[in-house]
């Protein structure tokens, strides 16, 4: 693929990277920064994803107005994202509205300097409260945020000791009582350690003037100070744990499933990534053979999550409350075979899928600006799409049962909602 990588360093630590294609129809730009909620202390939980939301309230430039409607000026596909991992902020257009004033580095590189008015901050609070409401009437993300905690060394009873919680049990939303306390002023500090300079990646890709893109970063960012700002990438301790929830709004019965899993920054994710598609993808898995079409259950799916140091196995199903122990039983059951169930031509049919889905994501200017600032935050070095399908490819079944040695789907921590 005719694709060509550049880096640069600003002498405050901010890192550009890109992925220029002279022949691209389209240019996109994002802000990665490495801090989310597992970056948080417990009493701001939500910090990250609030900061979110205020970086379009405006600047000392601008006015939120004047951002949105600069953005809608360019026609911009424009867009934020907080996670455990990092906070993102990016913007496709085509490529004459990307450098220059007013057009997308501007607009974005201005963002990333928000005025952080106390007025905004206690407008927006409201908003993020009814957004953890809104997020309470989905059983799949009660289920999960609660199994989390869990996962993560909270007490499996209800209540607010989570102080010896590991931050990656915390919710990226934050809780009620985290976010009604939250201060502006705590809003700010954290800001201003964790938006440093040398926590920041930009990442350009599709059509893009490297040069002229450097020195336009430059003027607008180099002012930004290093804090040296780091991050405790170590597991939580694993062990089996339950968890029971009963909820008068649900008709269903959910349940789900942690274990651990490798990190996104090990060779084996690959491995893991085949694994997880092989026992519960969307179609042809395991679970889909013996759950969704034999009726069973309505949901069935098996997933694989890296994280920065730390990954994780999901395994979520969905079923009739009267089915709910059968069920469970059957995914234990295709568990326990897998390993010694394992074909080639398991993993060719779900590698053929995985590669042409990594590739349709790949094809398009915003799709690489994304899977390599991600992959920046994540690893801090680079490798094209081709080496990455190359050692997707290059999964053998040998490798995938030498995971499950290491990573036997145990300890686990199951949660269950079921009607009250």
């Amino acid at each position: 693929m005719a694709y060509q990588f550049k880096q640069a360093v600003l002498s405050n630590g901010l890192t550009i990277v890109a992925e220029v294609d002279p022949d691209a129809h389209s240019a996109a730009a994002g802000f990665f920064v490495k801090t989310g909620a597992r970056d948080e202390t417990t009493d701001v939980m939500g910090v990250s994803h609030f900061l979110e939301h205020m970086m379009f309230k405006g600047t000392a430039r601008r006015t939120t107005d004047q951002i949105n409607q600069g953005f809608d000026r360019i026609g911009a596909k424009n867009n934020a994202y907080t996670s455990s991992e990092m906070t993102c902020f990016h913007a496709t257009v085509l490529p004459d509205r990307l450098l220059g004033p007013d057009n997308a580095l501007d607009i974005l590189s201005d963002m990333m300097r928000p005025s952080l008015r106390k007025d905004d901050f206690d407008t927006e609070k409201n908003v993020i409260l009814e957004e953890i409401a809104m997020y309470q009437d989905n059983p799949f993300w009660v289920l999960y945020e609660r199994t989390m905690e869990v996962h993560c060394g909270a007490p499996s009873i209800p209540g607010d000791d989570i102080a010896g919680m590991h931050p990656l049990g915390h919710r990226v939303l934050g809780t009620n009582p985290s976010i009604t306390a939250l201060t502006s002023e705590q809003m700010r500090a954290y800001f201003q350690q964790r938006y440093s300079a040398d926590n920041t990646v930009l990442s350009l890709a599709g059509r893009v003037d490297f040069d002229a893109s450097v020195e336009q970063v430059a003027r607008a960012c180099g002012s930004w100070q290093r804090t040296g700002a780091g991050r405790d990438a170590r597991p939580p301790n694993a062990s089996d744990r339950l968890l029971d929830i009963r909820d008068p709004k649900v008709n269903r019965a959910y349940q789900l499933m942690l274990t651990p899993a490798p990190a996104a920054n090990d060779d084996r994710r690959y491995a893991a990534g085949l694994l997880a598609h092989i026992l519960g993808g969307p179609d042809n898995s395991r679970f889909h053979w013996a759950l969704i079409e034999t009726g069973l259950a309505e949901e069935a799916e098996a997933a694989y999550d890296g994280r920065d140091g730390v990954g994780d196995f999901m395994i979520f199903v969905v079923a009739d409350r009267d089915k709910a122990d059968r069920v469970w039983s059957i995914v234990e059951r295709e568990v326990d075979a897998l390993k010694g169930s394992l074909t080639e031509a398991d993993l060719e049919r779900i590698r053929c899928k995985m590669v042409t889905s990594v590739t349709l994501a790949g094809e398009r200017p915003g799709g690489r600006m994304q899977r390599l600032g991600r992959q920046w935050m994540t690893l801090g070095r680079y490798s094209t799409l081709d080496e990455e399908l190359a050692r997707l490819n290059a999964v053998r079944v040998d490798d995938v049962r030498s995971l499950l040695d290491q990573f036997p789907l145990r300890p686990r921590t199951i949660g269950r909602m079921l009607p009250a």
